[in-house]
């Protein structure tokens, strides 16, 4: 059985301090879901796009496909992802 998970682009947009974007990144390793991350913190273009898709500075911020997630929302995500 093929995971949803595997038919999205999974991305998040983290800082290394950020106990929330730890726990997203450890959801998604126990859930086996494949994600690209990218720490906010050093990248400023990455940054940018964050902020004009979420409309605000603080992380986690994921997107599952079309749809944005802000912050660590567990139930949001297995919804998404179907896990």
């Amino acid at each position: 059985m093929t995971s949803m998970a595997t038919a999205q682009q999974v991305s998040i947009y983290t800082t290394p301090t950020c106990h929330f974007c730890h726990a997203a990144k450890e959801f998604f390793t126990a859930n086996k879901v494949n994600y690209a991350e990218y720490n906010v913190a050093s990248d400023l273009e990455k940054r940018k796009e964050m902020i004009e898709k979420s409309g605000q500075m603080g992380v986690p911020v994921i997107t599952v496909g079309s749809d944005l997630v802000v912050g660590f929302d567990e139930k949001r995500l297995r919804e998404l992802l179907a896990v």
